[in-house]
């Protein structure tokens, strides 16, 4: 079973789930944490930096659309996700 998989099966809200705002959450973290590893050896790659910035503005407003409709789950996923300390 793939990293994809894995997160599929813990997010999925139904059994056909392939694209909830809670999955897209955990896939747009998951890239994100990728691509900081990234930018550890490659420190003046600008251009990735943008597509990050622009991951980190996506998941951003996904975050805040769930939490204006759903406060728990909002909390389950920032959880999970261990977004906020």
């Amino acid at each position: 079973m793939t990293d994809k998989e894995k997160m599929i099966q813990e997010f999925k809200k139904t059994p056909s789930d392939t694209g909830s705002a809670g999955l897209q959450i955990a896939f747009l973290t998951q890239k994100i944490k990728n691509l900081t590893k990234h930018f550890s050896i490659h420190k003046k790659d600008y251009h990735s930096m943008r597509g990050l910035m622009k991951m980190v503005s996506q998941r951003k407003k996904l975050l805040s659309s769930i939490k204006r409709r759903n406060q728990i789950s909002y909390q389950e996923i920032v959880k999970k996700l261990s977004l906020r300390k």
